[in-house]
């Protein structure tokens, strides 16, 4: 039986998941819970590894269902060694990414549909979806800027796709909007650093209160 509350942050490129992420880490590591970061494509040795043929730019070649499978795979191995554990310990765990961004990615923006792709995610993750998920949201243009202002940041393969693409990524998550409004809050990622965070931590604290 799952103790622990699993909380994910989605978002195009750009949007400042991470920032907003160690923020909010700082904040809950104050109460008497364990609270473990962790990130997708990745998070685990053998998901990293995955994590760097997926995102390799060279890899411009890649099968838009190889991409699908390979999240899936990276997905799988993360929830088994890291995020389950973690879990039934009782812990908060904070995920940079999960099912979400496969199915707003390679379901709706490679075509592939959403639908199928939650399908092959379904397998991977045998029923095991976040609790609350924080859509940080942003126009494309806004966050493909702040990419390349942001000195040390890795520059990957999505990052390389034309503006369409990322168009349709958020599209794509605007549908995921509406698909699941009992468990995505969404925040504008376009506010503030200090805005943000503060929705941010609102949203989670609302969350914790109501099922504590």
């Amino acid at each position: 039986m799952m103790q622990g509350i699993f909380i994910t942050f989605e978002g195009p490129e750009g949007a400042g998941k991470t920032t907003i992420i160690h923020k909010l880490v700082m904040e809950l590591q104050q109460m008497d819970r364990e609270v473990v970061i962790t990130r997708e494509p990745g998070g685990i040795d053998i998901s990293e590894q995955i994590r760097q043929i997926i995102l390799n730019p060279d890899h411009t070649m890649m099968d838009r269902r190889t991409e699908a499978l390979l999240y899936a795979a990276a997905r799988r191995q993360h929830l088994v060694e890291k995020v389950v554990p973690a879990l039934k310990r009782g812990a908060i765990v904070i995920c940079d990414r999960f099912i979400d961004s496969s199915l707003a990615y390679q379901g709706y923006a490679r075509g592939l549909g959403i639908d199928e792709v939650l399908a092959i995610n379904a397998f991977a993750i045998q029923e095991l979806m976040p609790d609350l998920t924080l859509y940080l949201d942003i126009p494309p243009e806004m966050g493909l800027k702040r990419i390349n202002q942001h000195q040390g940041r890795e520059i990957n393969r999505l990052d390389l796709e034309a503006i369409d693409f990322h168009h349709k990524v958020r599209e794509g998550y605007h549908l995921l909007l509406r698909k699941f409004p009992e468990r995505i809050v969404s925040i504008d990622a376009s506010a503030s650093v200090d805005l943000v965070y503060e929705a941010a931590k609102e949203a989670v604290e609302a969350f914790l209160c109501k099922n504590n």
